[in-house]
C-alpha cells in the first residue's frame, strides 16, 4: 500500500550549504516519497477523509487542480482505489510533469492559468465545474481542502522536530497553496514559539503583501512563473499565524541556483527547491543566521521534473548528474 511508505524521509545534513551559510543547513528530502514529491503528503490525507466522509465511490472520478506534483499522487492514489484521475493542469505544467501525468494514467486538461475559483479558464474553475457536472466525481481542492495543513501537521512537522533532535531554529519553504508551511509551521511553533517559519514565492506573488497588511490589491501584475510556488490569490490552506517572513525571488536567480547547485554538489534539484536557495542566497543578512542554528530548507521534489526549464542549456553535464542518482 502506498500509504505505509509516505512519508519519514530523510533529513540531511548539506555540507556544502553548511560552508557557504555559515551554518547548520540541513535540507527536507520529499523526493523520497513514492510519487517522489510531497504532495503524497497532502494528497492521502485528502482522500482519506473523502472516503471515509463517503464523497467519492469506486470507478469513480478524482478531480484536482494541480501544477503537477499533486495531480501525480492522485493518479497513483487513485489507481490503487479503483478510481480514475482528472487532472486540470496550467499551460506552464512542465513537459515531464505530463508524461508522468498520463504514464500514471490520469486524464490530463490544459488550462490557461491558475488563477483561482473564481476565474473562467483557470485550473480551480475548470476542475470545480468539472466535479459538479459528472457522477461520483470529487474535488479534492487542495487549495481549501484543510486535510492539506493536516498532513504536515500530523506528519511533517513532528517529522523535523524529532529529527532535528529538537534543535530546529528555521524552516524555509516555497509556498504555494500554503497548505505545507501552514502545517509545520502550527506544529513547530507549538512546540518552541521562537522557531522561524520562513516563505518563499515568485516576484509578484501575493503572500508577502498580504502576511504584511492583511490584504491584497489586484495590480494585474502575473508573478514570475515558479513552477509549483507563488499566487495571484489567498488559498484557504495559508495560515498567516503560522509564518513569519515572505521572501520574494525571481525566475532566472532560481534557475542560476539550480544550476550552481548542481554545478556544486552534482545533484538536481526541483524550480521551488532553488527559489528557496535562492532567496537564502539573497537575503542572508536579513535571516541572521548564527553558526550554532539548524536551519531546515524544504525541498519538495527532484529535479528531474524539470530537465528542460532548468537544466536545459547544460543538457550533457546534466545527463551525467541524473546518472549519478
Amino acid at each position: 500500500m502506498i500509504e505505509k511508505k509516505i512519508g519519514n524521509t530523510p533529513l540531511r545534513r548539506c555540507e556544502h550549504l553548511s560552508n557557504k551559510f555559515s551554518t547548520n543547513i540541513y535540507i527536507k528530502d520529499e523526493s523520497c516519497n513514492p510519487g517522489k514529491s510531497s504532495k503524497d503528503r497532502a494528497a492521502y490525507f485528502m482522500l482519506e477523509e473523502a472516503i471515509k466522509g463517503n464523497k467519492i465511490q469506486p470507478g469513480g472520478t478524482i478531480v484536482e487542480a494541480s501544477s503537477g506534483n499533486t495531480g501525480i499522487s492522485i493518479a497513483l492514489m487513485a489507481k490503487e482505489l479503483g478510481c480514475r484521475a482528472k487532472i486540470f493542469v496550467s499551460k506552464s505544467c512542465s513537459e515531464e510533469k505530463r508524461a508522468l501525468l498520463e504514464a500514471y494514467g490520469a486524464s490530463i486538461e490544459i488550462c490557461d492559468n491558475s488563477f483561482g475559483l473564481h476565474v473562467f479558464n483557470s485550473t480551480q474553475y475548470q476542475a470545480q465545474a468539472y466535479a459538479a457536472n459528472h457522477e461520483n466525481a470529487y474535488f479534492t481542492n487542495q487549495y481549501y481542502n484543510s486535510a492539506n495543513i493536516k498532513a504536515h501537521y500530523k506528519t511533517t512537522g513532528p517529522e523535523i522536530w524529532e529529527q532535528t533532535n529538537h534543535q530546529v531554529t528555521h524552516v524555509i519553504a516555497g509556498v504555494g497553496t500554503g497548505g505545507t508551511i501552514s502545517g509545520i509551521g502550527r506544529y513547530l511553533k507549538e512546540q518552541k514559539k521562537n522557531i522561524k517559519i520562513l516563505g518563499v514565492e515568485p516576484t509578484n506573488s501575493v503572500y508577502q503583501t498580504f502576511l504584511e497588511h492583511g490584504k491584497v490589491e489586484n495590480t494585474g501584475v502575473v508573478h514570475d512563473a515558479i513552477e509549483g510556488i507563488g499566487r495571484t490569490f489567498i488559498p484557504g490552506t495559508f495560515d498567516v499565524q503560522a509564518v513569519d517572513a515572505i521572501y520574494q525571488i525571481d525566475a532566472e536567480s532560481s534557475k542560476r541556483a539550480a544550476q550552481d547547485y548542481r554545478a556544486d554538489t552534482d545533484q538536481l534539484i526541483g524550480f521551488s527547491s532553488a527559489a528557496v536557495l535562492a532567496a537564502v542566497e539573497q537575503n542572508l543578512s536579513h535571516m541572521n543566521f548564527k553558526h550554532d542554528d539548524h536551519v531546515v530548507l524544504y525541498f519538495p521534489d527532484h529535479g528531474d521534473r524539470y530537465l528542460q526549464k532548468l537544466y536545459n542549456n547544460n543538457q550533457q553535464e546534466t545527463t551525467k548528474a541524473f546518472d549519478i542518482l
